[in-house]
Protein backbone atom coordinates (compact mmCIF):
# COMPACT_ATOMS: atom_id res chain seq x y z
CA UNK A 1 0.00 0.00 0.00
CA UNK A 2 1.81 3.40 -1.01
CA UNK A 3 1.94 6.40 2.02
CA UNK A 4 0.40 9.47 1.28
CA UNK A 5 3.25 12.04 0.45
CA UNK A 6 3.19 15.30 2.95
CA UNK A 7 4.67 18.52 2.56
CA UNK A 8 5.63 21.30 4.68
CA UNK A 9 3.57 24.51 3.53
CA UNK A 10 5.10 26.67 1.08
CA UNK A 11 7.87 29.31 1.83
CA UNK A 12 5.88 32.94 1.87
CA UNK A 13 7.29 36.27 3.37
CA UNK A 14 6.20 39.82 4.34
CA UNK A 15 6.04 40.69 0.81
CA UNK A 16 3.78 38.16 -0.54
CA UNK A 17 1.02 39.46 1.55
CA UNK A 18 -0.94 42.07 -0.41
CA UNK A 19 -3.29 44.81 0.88
CA UNK A 20 -6.38 43.71 -1.17
CA UNK A 21 -5.89 39.85 -1.11
CA UNK A 22 -9.33 37.94 -0.97
CA UNK A 23 -9.20 34.43 0.17
CA UNK A 24 -12.13 32.52 0.57
CA UNK A 25 -12.12 29.18 2.19
CA UNK A 26 -13.72 25.70 2.28
CA UNK A 27 -16.94 25.21 4.15
CA UNK A 28 -17.86 23.32 7.49
CA UNK A 29 -20.84 22.64 8.92
CA UNK A 30 -20.83 23.24 12.81
CA UNK A 31 -22.91 19.85 14.37
CA UNK A 32 -23.89 19.70 17.68
CA UNK A 33 -21.05 17.95 18.89
CA UNK A 34 -18.81 20.56 17.85
CA UNK A 35 -20.58 23.03 20.50
CA UNK A 36 -21.07 20.15 23.59
CA UNK A 37 -16.94 19.12 22.46
CA UNK A 38 -16.15 23.30 22.75
CA UNK A 39 -18.39 23.29 26.11
CA UNK A 40 -16.57 20.63 27.67
CA UNK A 41 -13.01 21.84 26.70
CA UNK A 42 -13.79 25.70 28.28
CA UNK A 43 -15.98 24.83 30.85
CA UNK A 44 -18.73 27.23 29.34
CA UNK A 45 -21.95 24.96 30.07
CA UNK A 46 -23.95 28.32 29.50
CA UNK A 47 -28.09 26.99 28.96
CA UNK A 48 -27.81 28.75 25.69
CA UNK A 49 -25.55 26.32 23.84
CA UNK A 50 -26.05 22.96 26.15
CA UNK A 51 -29.74 22.65 27.23
CA UNK A 52 -32.03 21.72 24.59
CA UNK A 53 -35.11 23.11 26.60
CA UNK A 54 -33.68 26.21 28.28
CA UNK A 55 -32.62 27.67 24.51
CA UNK A 56 -35.65 26.91 22.91
CA UNK A 57 -37.57 29.45 25.32
CA UNK A 58 -34.78 31.48 24.70
CA UNK A 59 -34.43 34.25 21.86
CA UNK A 60 -33.18 32.19 19.22
CA UNK A 61 -35.86 29.04 19.92
CA UNK A 62 -33.02 26.60 19.69
CA UNK A 63 -29.24 26.10 20.84
CA UNK A 64 -26.66 28.39 19.37
CA UNK A 65 -23.10 27.75 19.40
CA UNK A 66 -20.59 29.76 21.20
CA UNK A 67 -19.15 32.84 19.43
CA UNK A 68 -15.32 31.92 20.61
CA UNK A 69 -16.06 28.89 19.07
CA UNK A 70 -17.59 30.17 15.61
CA UNK A 71 -14.26 32.69 15.77
CA UNK A 72 -11.74 29.25 16.49
CA UNK A 73 -13.71 27.77 13.35
CA UNK A 74 -12.79 30.48 11.14
CA UNK A 75 -9.03 30.83 12.45
CA UNK A 76 -8.95 27.43 11.64
CA UNK A 77 -10.62 27.19 8.17
CA UNK A 78 -8.05 29.95 7.35
CA UNK A 79 -5.41 27.99 8.96
CA UNK A 80 -6.59 25.25 6.42
CA UNK A 81 -6.21 27.74 2.87
CA UNK A 82 -2.42 27.78 1.42
CA UNK A 83 -2.98 31.46 1.72
CA UNK A 84 -0.10 32.10 4.96
CA UNK A 85 2.27 29.33 3.90
CA UNK A 86 4.57 29.56 6.34
CA UNK A 87 4.83 33.33 6.67
CA UNK A 88 3.06 34.39 9.46
CA UNK A 89 4.99 33.90 13.37
CA UNK A 90 3.25 35.42 15.64
CA UNK A 91 -1.10 36.28 16.54
CA UNK A 92 -0.38 40.44 17.25
CA UNK A 93 -4.11 40.96 18.01
CA UNK A 94 -7.62 40.49 17.23
CA UNK A 95 -9.89 43.50 17.11
CA UNK A 96 -13.40 44.58 16.31
CA UNK A 97 -14.80 41.04 16.82
CA UNK A 98 -18.57 41.57 16.39
CA UNK A 99 -20.92 38.59 16.54
CA UNK A 100 -23.55 39.54 14.13
CA UNK A 101 -26.04 36.29 13.51
CA UNK A 102 -26.37 32.99 15.76
CA UNK A 103 -24.70 30.28 14.63
CA UNK A 104 -26.94 27.35 14.60
CA UNK A 105 -26.15 23.43 15.02
CA UNK A 106 -26.62 22.37 11.28
CA UNK A 107 -24.55 25.97 9.72
CA UNK A 108 -22.62 25.44 7.19
CA UNK A 109 -19.50 28.31 7.57
CA UNK A 110 -16.98 29.46 5.47
CA UNK A 111 -14.82 32.69 5.73
CA UNK A 112 -14.35 35.39 3.00
CA UNK A 113 -11.09 37.04 4.00
CA UNK A 114 -8.89 40.20 2.92
CA UNK A 115 -5.89 41.56 3.38
CA UNK A 116 -6.51 45.12 4.75
CA UNK A 117 -3.15 46.81 5.43
CA UNK A 118 0.55 45.36 5.52
CA UNK A 119 3.12 47.89 7.39
CA UNK A 120 6.85 47.04 7.15
CA UNK A 121 7.85 48.82 10.03
CA UNK A 122 11.63 49.12 11.19
CA UNK A 123 12.11 45.91 12.05
CA UNK A 124 14.25 43.98 9.85
CA UNK A 125 12.82 40.47 10.92
CA UNK A 126 8.94 40.97 10.84
CA UNK A 127 6.35 42.94 8.88
CA UNK A 128 2.37 43.27 10.18
CA UNK A 129 -0.16 41.86 8.23
CA UNK A 130 -4.04 42.91 8.97
CA UNK A 131 -6.65 40.93 7.41
CA UNK A 132 -10.14 41.16 7.53
CA UNK A 133 -12.67 37.57 8.32
CA UNK A 134 -15.96 37.65 7.24
CA UNK A 135 -17.38 34.19 8.56
CA UNK A 136 -20.23 33.61 6.51
CA UNK A 137 -23.03 30.92 6.53
CA UNK A 138 -24.91 28.81 3.82
CA UNK A 139 -27.72 31.81 3.79
CA UNK A 140 -24.90 33.97 2.79
CA UNK A 141 -25.73 35.91 6.20
CA UNK A 142 -21.95 37.19 7.61
CA UNK A 143 -22.75 35.87 10.81
CA UNK A 144 -19.59 37.32 12.40
CA UNK A 145 -16.47 39.56 11.43
CA UNK A 146 -12.71 40.27 12.97
CA UNK A 147 -9.35 42.00 12.47
CA UNK A 148 -6.81 39.45 12.85
CA UNK A 149 -3.55 41.09 12.75
CA UNK A 150 0.02 38.97 12.41
CA UNK A 151 3.71 39.33 12.41
CA UNK A 152 4.82 37.78 9.03
CA UNK A 153 8.87 37.16 8.64
CA UNK A 154 10.80 39.28 6.27
CA UNK A 155 13.13 37.72 3.73
CA UNK A 156 16.47 37.67 5.48
CA UNK A 157 19.05 40.35 3.85
CA UNK A 158 20.95 39.13 0.70
CA UNK A 159 18.52 36.92 -0.21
Amino acid sequence: MAGRHFTDPETKYFDDFRQGDTITTRSRTIEMSDILNFAALTGDFYPLHIDGEAAAKGRFGSRIAHGPLTFSIAVGLMGMTDYYGDGIVALKEISSLRALKPVLPGDTLHVLAEVKMTEAGDNPKYGTVAVLYSVTNQRSEVVMTFLQTMLAKKKPIGD
